[in-house]
């Protein structure tokens, strides 16, 4: 029998799938960030053996009965990413046939396979890819929180506290986020939640997200301006794919993916009014399909590419 790993790795989380020969989930594993460039090397292989070790004994399965391994990891766009991780990867199932590729990737692939389609992606990070009838592929987005993540979780929750900030310096009026962030994160004072940012952004910013969520819906002022500002970034981001492939005035499917959707029915809102002023022919809807099925998929086909090869080279 042969079996297929896909990896699905974020900033807060990883899931892994294992596939049997008749394209069957026999095993699902989780683990903790796996995002190499925001948590470090160590980090992300921990989290990435927790999934798999999960996955594997669910499917009754060890690392040397893996054919093939494919990982769509957030951050795995740099050459000094892939080369780790290919190395860490084909350590710990020598049998098998490795890529790591990005998670945008395998979010395409589980969207719509290898024909047309762009995926937006929202979670602790933001991006958008897809894919013309031509094959042609752009992407935009996923440069980090330092320079991109717009709409993501990480970003809203960051505005959240600079609009807790900006309403403490002016003695502005007081938003609900002033009293949810503390008692969301358990901290007893500002002074304790600065020092948690400088520590570890990552472990405070994503997690305000619902609370964002909840006090929009409270008709808290500040918190449907951060969504507001997020439902434009992530429909710019969709936007710019859009346009580069040409499919403005073609029907196409536009799947969500991510943490952040599914959540929040005022940001979901604002954001398909977005992506639909833009492409009115876009069939919009919620990724149904995990990514790491997609990163599977993906090893499937890496795995009968490699067995040809061989098989040609004999």
């Amino acid at each position: 029998m042969a079996y297929w790993l896909g990896f699905d790795g974020g900033g807060t989380k990883t899931d892994c799938v294992v596939l049997n020969a008749d394209g069957e989930i026999v095993g699902k594993g989780h683990g903790g960030p796996a995002n190499a460039l925001r948590s470090g090397f160590d980090a992300a292989f921990l989290s990435m053996g927790q999934a798999a070790a999960e996955a594997l004994r669910a499917a009754s399965l060890k690392p040397a009965d893996v054919t093939g391994v494919c990982a769509g990891l957030a951050g795995a766009g740099q050459r000094s990413v892939i080369r780790r991780m290919i190395v860490f990867l084909t350590h710990e199932f020598p049998n098998a046939v490795v890529k790591v590729t990005t998670d945008h990737e395998i979010a395409l692939e589980a969207a719509v396979g290898s024909g047309p389609g762009v995926v937006l992606i929202a979670g602790t990070g933001s991006a958008a890819y897809g894919r013309n009838a031509g094959g042609e592929t752009a992407r935009s987005g996923g440069y980090g929180p330092r320079i991109g993540d717009e709409g993501s979780a990480y970003e809203i929750g960051r505005r959240a506290v600079a609009a807790v900030a900006r309403a403490r310096d002016l003695d502005a009026p007081v938003t609900l986020l002033a009293e949810m962030i503390p008692a969301a994160l358990e901290c007893p004072d500002w002074d304790d939640l600065m020092q948690r940012i400088m520590k570890n952004p990552d472990d405070v910013f994503p997690k305000l997200f619902p609370v964002v969520a909840e006090a929009a819906n409270a008709e808290d002022s500040a918190a449907k301006e951060i969504l507001f500002t997020a439902a434009i970034g992530l429909g710019n981001l969709a936007m710019t794919v859009v346009r580069r492939l040409g499919l403005q005035a073609q029907e196409f499917s536009l799947a969500k993916c991510g943490g952040i959707f599914g959540r929040c029915p005022t940001l979901e809102a604002l954001l398909d009014s977005v992506l639909q002023s833009g492409a009115p022919l876009a069939k919009i809807s919620q990724l149904e399909i995990s990514p790491a099925v997609g990163a599977a998929r993906i090893a499937t086909r890496l795995a009968g590419s490699s067995q040809q090869a061989a098989t040609h080279g004999a």
